[in-house]
């Protein structure tokens, strides 16, 4: 049994219409049709709480039509991995090109254009789309920020919430030019990409998002600062192991790395001489056995 089926029933068993429904779950009347003709896929419980205020009106447990929805939706998403829908890109190409920094359209366009939905168009969407679901997500619960971006994109409440449902579950692949009208272009105010290292810079409108501006990096970097290893501290300050040594090999002995374990002072010294005279220092048994120090 689906979540429209028993959705269905209570209505009629209660004697209530699909209006009332919606009314309680403050979305539009059209969007409780198409949900319970199964023309539109269940939402995810974790992202919507449609469920409950459904349940509430229904008369039926606070649990039961969301388990019912991912029941449901496993299976729809089962049936749909034959392949990922065609991409719709024209309205949304646009709106997207529309908010790049304007020193940067010409450039990018011509990109998008020579390798329709290639790899710049695709992590350029995802990125946007990733900011933009951290951002409803956060605002998930928030009546007043609904009401916000649903005067910005000049939709009522109810649709937005309708639209935010069916956006949370979207991807690069099924996003529609309705979800950017209602998220993308009201929040979003610019985004910026180096062409070179695929760096992305994405500008928020100050009005209805926190955190300003998200930067992020496509490139492999080394740490600003490696921790020092205690043990070579230690070898620092002991004069009598490490006073002999040059600048260059302190630094050697430095960059070593030893997968969590400890090595001692003594073992740093042992390194120094291998590293004047890897003949000279074997370990024999007249020399003094050098550990690690413990995990």
């Amino acid at each position: 049994m689906d979540v429209c089926l028993v959705i269905k029933q209570r209505l009629e068993e209660l004697g209530l219409e699909q209006k009332d429904l919606a009314a309680a779950a403050e979305v539009t009347d059209s969007y409780i049709s198409q949900l319970l003709a199964r023309k539109k896929l269940p939402p995810a419980p974790d992202r919507t709480d449609i469920y409950q205020k459904m349940a509430k009106v229904l008369k039926l447990p606070i649990d039961r039509l969301a388990k019912l929805a991912e029941l449901q939706r496993r299976e729809e998403l089962k049936r749909g991995l034959a392949g990922p829908p065609t991409p719709m890109f024209g309205e949304i190409r646009e709106l997207i090109l529309r908010k790049c920094v304007p020193g940067k359209e010409k450039q990018v366009r011509e990109i998008f254009e020579k390798q329709p939905f290639g790899e710049l168009e695709r992590l350029v969407t995802q990125k946007l789309l990733d900011v933009i679901k951290n951002v409803a997500k956060e605002e998930l619960n928030s009546e007043n920020w609904l009401h916000l971006v649903a005067r910005l994109a000049g939709r009522s409440y109810e649709q937005t919430r309708v639209t935010l449902l069916e956006f949370l579950d979207t991807d690069v692949f099924s996003l529609s030019p309705e979800n950017c009208v209602s998220f993308l272009d009201p929040l979003i105010e610019s985004w910026d990409v180096d062409l070179t290292t695929f760096a992305m810079e994405i500008v928020l409108n100050r009005r209805i998002a926190s955190g300003y501006s998200k930067r992020f990096e496509f490139v492999e970097t080394e740490p600003l600062q490696r921790e020092v290893e205690p043990g070579f501290t230690e070898f620092i300050k002991d004069s009598s192991l490490s006073g002999s040594a040059s600048k260059e090999e302190i630094e050697l002995l430095k960059k070593l790395r030893f997968n969590g374990k400890r090595p001692t002072p003594l073992y740093y010294y042992r390194e120094l001489q291998s590293l004047r005279d890897p003949l000279h220092f074997r370990v024999g048994k007249s020399t003094v056995d050098v550990k690690f120090g413990p995990k």
